[in-house]
């Protein structure tokens, strides 16, 4: 686990996958809260922090890992942007109309 150890569940490689496919909503969800989480932990290892965070989030281990962080890495960067649209979906500019 990092140094800055904000979760107690050390991630482990087979949760990384999910096991079937999930509602669009909920992939907006997870990918709009790791994004929410990396932003207000700021740590010294994003990806370190990111995997332990999918581990100890019940609902984001049904998305998988690579897709959350393939998601992130496309972020356009400055300014409120959340995403929208599945694992199909985009960045869109504004605030997520929920949490």
């Amino acid at each position: 686990m990092p140094a800055d150890r904000p979760f107690l569940t050390e991630p482990r490689p087979e949760g990384e996958q999910a096991s079937g496919t999930a509602p669009d909503a909920l992939f907006d969800l997870a990918v709009n809260r790791a994004c929410a989480a990396l932003r207000g932990l700021r740590p010294a290892d994003p990806a370190g922090a990111l995997a332990a965070w999918h581990a100890r989030t019940r609902f984001a281990r049904r998305i998988g890992l690579d897709a959350v962080k393939a998601a992130l890495d496309a972020h356009p960067g400055a300014g409120a942007w959340h995403w929208a649209g599945g694992p199909d979906g985009g960045w869109t500019a504004g605030r997520a109309p929920f949490p």
